[in-house]
């Protein structure tokens, strides 16, 4: 079964992000975005700018390629 774009970049966000210690708030402070649209990211509702990509990846202090990894192995 192939699973959608929205949800790796979803999976990969929400496990990247908890491991780093963020809340959704505080991760939406350092990339300049909302919190809810953080959420509705993390629930595979939207479709991600690749603008925003790059902010989450660099508030992240991970490559763009992170976020879109099907198999991002050990961390």
């Amino acid at each position: 079964m192939e699973t959608s774009p929205k949800t790796i970049f979803a999976t990969n966000l929400r496990r990247i992000r908890v491991a780093t210690g963020f809340s959704q708030e505080a991760l939406a402070d350092r990339a300049g975005l909302h919190r809810t649209y953080i959420s509705s990211i993390e629930h595979g509702r939207r479709n991600v700018s690749l603008e925003n990509i790059f902010l989450l990846a660099e508030a992240l202090g991970v490559q763009p390629g992170d976020l879109l990894q099907t198999d991002p192995g050990p961390r």
